[in-house]
């Protein structure tokens, strides 16, 4: 499974991930989506973007609210394309909004209707042959996305400047 892990990681596309990165940090409001557990490693991803001091919210809770123009909405869906993760995106488009997806599929809906698309060399949620991956259905990918995300915090962080405790300010203090 760690070689598994370590090929994604050989395989992403840095570039792409820089553009991303300066998305995020020009946006009004950063939205994530994703289901199940892709949706649980994008609301790691939030909570990250949120120690950046990044305005943040997942799609769903009841405080989210309306995303607009040049705002971003991070999107995962191993097959890009999950329904639901598809319709927020056209939504967020329509609205004016950037989409970064993150997909194993770069000729997908989701794909298609982002304006910058972060492929994960990973296996889907439907490989069930496990050719892509050993690991059962999309775990390599929403493994994949938790730890890319934290990279890319990770990476605008040290670019900030900005010191660990000033970031620890932010964290929640009602647990």
């Amino acid at each position: 499974m760690v070689g598994e892990v370590d090929r994604v990681r050989a395989g992403v596309q840095s570039p792409a991930w820089t553009r991303a990165g300066a998305l995020l940090l020009k946006a009004p409001t950063v939205f994530t989506i994703g289901t199940g557990r892709s949706g649980l490693a994008l609301q790691m991803a939030a909570m990250r973007f949120m120690h950046l001091g990044l305005p943040t919210h997942v799609v769903g809770e009841v405080t989210a609210p309306a995303i607009g123009e040049r705002d971003v909405l991070v999107a995962a869906s191993g097959s890009g394309s999950t329904a639901r993760v598809v319709r927020a995106a056209e939504t967020a488009r329509k609205q004016g909004a950037d989409v970064i997806a993150l997909t194993t599929a770069p000729d997908s809906a989701l794909a298609k209707t982002a304006t910058e698309v972060l492929v994960i060399p990973a296996a889907d949620k439907q490989d069930f042959d496990g050719t892509a991956s050993v690991q059962y259905a999309g775990s390599l990918f929403e493994q994949s996305v938790l730890l890319i995300t934290d990279a890319l915090f990770h990476a605008l962080w040290k670019t900030s400047g900005t010191q660990a405790t000033e970031l620890w300010r932010l964290h929640a203090n009602l647990e």
